[in-house]
Formats: C-alpha cells, structure tokens, sequence
C-alpha cells in the first residue's frame, strides 16, 4: 500500500490528469486513476503539480542582514559590497545559520526545495563557509543545498585570495566561483577565469561565475568562459551568473557571441530582480534594464535558470522567497509574454534549473524523490500571473509545509 496518494493532478504542459503514488519516499507511479488505497489520499481538483522550485542563485551568507551596519542608499552594487565588507567583520556561525535557517524556511514553504548558494570565501576566518557548510548537512533531510565558493573581493585583489578559495574547496564546496569583473585589472580577470576552470578541474566542482555584472558594454569576460568551455569540453559544468553587460553589448558583437554559444552548452542564470535595480543607475534616460538577453538565449537553445539573489541583505532590501515571483518579473522585463514564452520562464525555476545545479533523479517520474508542489491554480500561465503559494509542498514524501488560500467573503 503506499504511503500517499495525489489524485486529480494536472501536470505542467500536459493535460490529463493523473494520480501520484508515493512509496517510501519516492514516486511509486504516476499514471491515471490508480487503482489502489493508500495510508492517505489528498485531492488536487485537477490543479497544478510541479517538481520543486530551484533557486539556483542566492546569497545565504547575507540574506536578512539588511541595514547592518547601513542601509545602501544609493542602491548600487559597489555600495553593497561595500557595506558587506564592514558585516562580514562581525560574522559569527550562530549568527549566519540562523539568519540563512529562516532563508531556507521561507523558500521551502515556498516550494523551493533545491537552492544554490554562493558564500563570500574572501574573509579569512570562513566562517561564513563553515557555517553554511554544517547547515547543508543539518537540513539535508528536507531541503538541498549547494554551495558555490565565492571570492567577493576578487582572487587577486589581495595575496590571501587565491589561498582561500582553494581551501574552500578542500572543506567541501561544491562549485567554484569568481568575479572577474571586479578583479584589479582586465588582465588579473582572465587569469581568475583560467585559475577557476583549472581548480574545477582539480577538485572535479562545478562552476559558477558572477559574470560581467556591469552595464559597460567593454566587460567581455563571457568569452573568456565560453573559450574556456570550448576548449576544454565541460560546458554542461559551467553557469555564468548575470552577464548583465550582454545586455549592453552591441548587437553585432553580441551575435557572435550567441554563434559561439552554440559550440558549448553552458548555463546562464539571469537574476532580475537584484540587476533590474542595480543596473542602470548612471544612466539618465533611456534607462537600460540592466539585464541579461534572457529572451534571445532561449531562442538560441541555451538552458537559462533564475534566481532572488538576494532576500533582505545589502544589496536589496525586498525579496519574498517565492520564485514564481522572480519569474513573473522575467516575463516583464524580458517582454516574454506570449504563452509559449511564459511556460519558458516557468521552466526557468522548475527544470532549467535543475539543469543548471546538475540535480540527479529530479521530476515527476517513478523512482524519483517524492518532492512535489501543489498549486492552487491549473496551469503554469496562472501560477506566474497570480504568483501563488503552494498549497501542499512534499519533501522526500511527507507532506512539509500547508497553507490555506486566502478567502475573500463579499457581500453585493
């Protein structure tokens, strides 16, 4: 007998309904009216049954830490790592696990059960590092973490970096990272783009860089990474985050670029909330939107992933946990709204990002994990539209988080 049963679930671009059997923590079957009872049957009404949520870019190493030790009023990025830079002082591991704790339970409640996380690795203690590091572990029963090491002051800013980035490593991340963009010179960025890729190489990590967050349209790091992906044939392995200057480069330019892309299979995770507030702000008018080509990448094949970044912290001090949120704001600012368009942008927090973080065994398919939303709507279109929270979300087969819709009586 299994252990539950979802009857009447309508799932994403298909349109019979059917029956999820979970077994032991996994799905048993899924196939119309299944015929046997289980320990306990819940009704969906035909309603929206989707894997789990993927953020696949955030920061949880300073998420709720807006305000410490001031706000960014300017609201630009260089502030925030800025003010970043005077928090992370005052880090300690109690402190850090509580705050990314809290995180971690708004995202799930949320429906957002596989989150990747990038962890400043330049403050020598790592006790942002460490802290995460045990927290992925304590909170593996119910969710999935993966942590990126993150050098947020650059690798060669200071002689200490590199050093520390490896280490990070050794302790257990499981992707490298960088920002190439804010290293001292152009030059000391396309050496941090050859260290990353050979320390990927070395200790067999992913890899994820925040990539050319900047509106000048001369940041062309994103061709070191393509090159390097290129030749050294691991593009599946590789995520470039933000990219917002391709946003600005020229269109012929650009155009090469989208040819070279074609060569490899890298991942692009675009994070519109944070760069359509960050971005711009020496502009006057026209204004840029200061985000990536999301729209022209998933015409030309690529896998595109979305992510909050942020949730209360330095840099932007809004942020609800809710992806469909996130990808509600792509749809807009990326003029994605024709129907195939808005079924993309759902993928982009569902499948693409499971693509992105390299998550074995994710789906709706027997043998998988049982971790399953439920939403309150029939279809992708109205769960971006209405932004919903889950009704019912599943981890490992046990119902994990409840919430009842919100009702409104009316009198006429």
């Amino acid at each position: 007998m299994p252990d539950l049963i979802l009857r009447g679930c309508r799932l994403h671009q298909q349109t019979q309904p059917v029956d999820i059997a979970i077994t032991d923590g996994r799905i048993a079957a899924v196939a119309p009216g299944i015929a046997e009872t289980a320990a306990r049957e819940i009704d969906c009404r035909q309603q929206l049954v989707t894997p789990p949520f993927v953020e696949s870019h955030i920061h949880l190493d300073s998420v709720l830490a807006a305000g410490q030790p001031r706000f960014n009023e300017s609201g630009t990025l260089f502030e925030g790592i800025q003010i970043w830079g005077e928090r992370k002082q005052s880090l300690t591991r109690d402190d850090v696990k509580a705050r990314a704790l809290e995180a971690l339970k708004m995202m799930a409640a949320q429906g957002v059960l596989y989150v990747r996380t990038h962890v400043d690795v330049t403050e020598p203690r790592l006790i942002a590092l460490d802290a995460l590091l045990e927290l992925r572990e304590e909170v593996r029963d119910w969710t999935t973490v993966q942590i990126v090491a993150f050098p947020q002051d650059g690798i060669y800013s200071r002689p200490e970096n590199e050093g520390l980035l490896e280490e990070a490593l050794r302790r257990g991340a499981d992707a490298v990272g960088g920002i190439p963009h804010y290293e001292l010179t152009r030059d000391d960025g396309v050496r941090s783009l050859h260290r990353i890729f050979d320390l990927a190489d070395r200790y067999d990590r992913l890899i994820d860089v925040h990539c050319d967050e900047v509106d000048d349209d001369q940041s062309r790091f994103l061709e070191v990474i393509v090159a390097e992906a290129i030749k050294r044939g691991n593009g599946e392995r590789v995520s470039a985050s933000h990219t917002t200057a391709f946003g600005s480069y020229n269109d012929s330019y650009a155009y090469k670029l989208m040819g070279f892309l074609r060569r490899t299979n890298i991942n692009f995770i675009a994070n519109p909330l944070i760069n359509i507030t960050l971005q711009g702000r020496q502009d006057t008018y026209p204004k840029r939107r200061g985000l990536t080509r999301v729209k022209e990448l998933w015409q030309n094949g690529t896998n595109v992933s979305l992510g909050q970044d942020c949730i209360y912290d330095p840099w932007y001090i809004l942020g609800n946990a809710n992806m469909l949120t996130v990808a509600f704001m792509t749809v807009h600012v990326s003029q994605m709204t024709g129907l195939k368009e808005i079924d993309a942008a759902f993928d982009m927090v569902t499948t693409n990002g499971a693509r992105s973080l390299h998550i074995p065994d994710y789906g709706i398919r027997e043998g998988n994990p049982a971790n399953l939303v439920v939403l309150d709507v029939p279809d992708a279109f109205n769960a971006i539209r209405f932004q919903v929270t889950p009704r019912l979300v599943i981890s490992r087969g046990r119902v994990f988080a409840e919430t009842e819709a919100a009702r409104t009586r009316m009198e006429t």
